[in-house]
């Protein structure tokens, strides 16, 4: 029932970095609660115990997401739609993998989007990345087919489908505002620009601050050919390359690999070079976030190296 695991991102995704969280709240699950009451969970590592358990009865998709890969959020929502046209024949167990990096590792998860079954408290591993709906129909039927050899037959109890309100959204500060029309219309100056006045503003504003890192990563990725790139980066000594890879990596979801090629460069370079490496990590860590995990670890790792 496995399939086997996609290869990992291209890196010619230009554009994949989403700003629409800056400013906003937290990016809320794919597919909504377009699904009946009760076929669909969020889970955390604290309720996962739970979700296990139900699997004793019930077969269980779990499904890891991440708000910043496209083709994972746009999974979630099918299977979310599947859930409901399957009626209750199994729980869908949506995963924030960032939120909760635990579970994806228990599920050794990694790249997201990752599909795993769970029959009787035991992981089945379904298929990973991008897959058209029939084709996940498909694995579905078969996944029922082998709850049912185990003897878990159980469904889900359907509550009837509320008309769901979207709160309203608060208004964004005029500048964010200007930011992100010009990034709709595919003005990066301008977008940079708005930031660059937000900051000046206000040097405290971090949503600007992040803004700015993200529409800069923008700037220096949109002319890269990734093929070149990569060809280039082959000689650790060519700080340009490093850095321009480490641009693409991360605009791939690469976080990781990212800041591990910058870290090498801080780590090989002395001077002028040495800063300059330094400073493009720091604008790194803003894209994505000083509360992350990985950059508070790759943080520790640059101090290591510096000092």
């Amino acid at each position: 029932m496995s399939t086997t695991p996609g290869p990992r991102p291209s890196l010619d995704v230009r554009g994949a970095v989403d700003l629409s969280s800056l400013g906003r709240k937290a990016t809320p699950p794919p597919g909504g609660s377009a699904a009946p009451d009760g076929l669909v969970v969020d889970v955390t590592e604290q309720s996962f115990g739970e979700v296990v358990q139900r699997s004793v009865e019930v077969p269980v998709v779990v499904v890891l997401w991440a708000a910043w890969s496209e083709v994972s959020t746009t999974l979630v929502s099918e299977l979310v739609a599947l859930a409901t046209e399957f009626g209750g024949r199994f729980l869908l167990a949506r995963v924030d993998a960032e939120a909760n990096p635990q579970i994806a590792q228990a599920f050794g998860a990694q790249s997201v989007p990752a599909v795993v079954a769970v029959l009787k408290g035991q992981p089945v591993p379904l298929f990973q990345g991008a897959a058209n709906r029939e084709d996940v129909r498909a694995v579905l039927g078969q996944l029922l087919e082998a709850a049912k050899a185990n003897g878990v037959t159980g469904t889900v109890d359907v509550a009837p489908v509320a008309e769901e309100t979207a709160p309203a959204e608060p208004p964004l500060p005029p500048l964010h505002q200007a930011a992100y029309d010009a990034i709709e219309e595919g003005d990066l100056d301008a977008a940079a620009a708005a930031f660059g006045q937000a900051l000046t503003e206000n040097p405290r504003d971090e949503d600007a601050r992040a803004g700015l890192a993200q529409v800069g990563l923008m700037q220096r990725t949109v002319t890269l050919d990734p093929a070149a790139t990569q060809a280039a980066a082959a000689d650790e000594q060519d700080l340009d390359a490093q850095l321009a890879l480490a641009d693409l990596e991360l605009m791939s979801g690469l976080v990781a690999e990212a800041f591990d090629r910058v870290l090498g460069a801080v780590r090989r370079s002395a001077g002028p070079d040495r800063d300059r490496a330094r400073v493009r990590l720091l604008e790194l860590f803003s894209v994505v976030g000083d509360s992350d995990e990985r950059t508070l670890a790759a943080r520790r790792a640059l101090a290591s190296a510096l000092y």
